[in-house]
């Protein structure tokens, strides 16, 4: 079979979530910077602080991908797992546990910049208010000197974006209620039982958020958020008796 006809196959929640990601990403691709500019501030994932924050971001963000290989794994993945655990559950089972484990990264990493914030004392005469009003041209902004204002000024004006958190999920639900399932990973070659393959990646994204790379624009928190609201949500499923680990009633 080959990939056409599997995508013609796939269940529909996973081949619409597929559609609107890539729909969204060509179109960023095409857009002139000043309305790719505009989309951005509407649809990525803001800190409250930020002038361009919206309630709606919480699940708007995670439709967008602006580069291609972080729109490539993120469907390569969902193309791979969704698609059992949407057969496994049911569609409209599935697309709750889609957009819960997206919200609840969205939630768990503005927790985090919000820690990240307050826990630290600012400059003497220096507010929080004149950090946020703070207006520095777009052009200046790699250039910013490493201190508390300027720290404290990127947090509250990171875009977040990406599907990330809600395939993270999905991973996390295909190590649970499959967790002896061979995986094969590129660099290891022989089999890996899914769920020490979910765990690897747990820890993984657990130790590069503690890693402070100033590089790293990965929003590993969220990764890990949605893993968490995942757990919580198979929990509740198995309580319910929805399936057993390894079989689906």
């Amino acid at each position: 079979m080959n990939l056409g006809t599997s995508f013609r196959y796939l269940p529909p929640v996973t081949k619409n979530l597929l559609i609107v990601n890539v729909i969204i990403w060509l179109a960023l691709q095409f857009f002139p910077d000043s309305a790719k500019t505009t989309f951005m501030d509407i649809c990525a994932l803001h800190y409250p602080l930020s002038d361009d924050f919206n309630p709606a971001q919480i699940v708007t963000y995670m439709f967008v991908q602006e580069q291609f290989f972080h729109l490539f794994f993120n469907m390569f993945a969902l193309f791979m797992f969704g698609n059992i655990i949407e057969r496994a559950v049911g569609s409209r089972r599935f697309l709750f546990y889609y957009i819960s484990c997206g919200i609840g990264a969205a939630i768990i990493q503005l927790g985090v910049f919000a820690f990240m914030i307050h826990a630290g004392d600012l400059p003497f005469g220096v507010t929080l208010d004149q950090i946020v009003n703070l207006d520095v041209p777009a052009e200046k902004v790699p250039f910013l000197p490493d201190n508390d204002v300027f720290r404290v000024w990127r947090l509250i004006n990171t875009e977040v974006i990406g599907a990330s958190g809600a395939v993270f999920g999905i991973l996390l639900a295909f190590g649970y209620m499959f967790p002896k399932a061979p995986l094969y990973l590129f660099f290891i070659p022989v089999p890996i039982q899914a769920r020490w393959v979910v765990i690897g990646y747990g820890v993984l994204e657990l130790l590069q958020s503690f890693n402070n790379n100033p590089g790293d624009d990965v929003a590993h928190m969220a990764h890990l958020g949605g893993m968490l609201i995942g757990f919580f949500i198979l929990l509740y499923w198995k309580k319910k008796g929805l399936f057993n680990n390894g079989s689906i009633y």
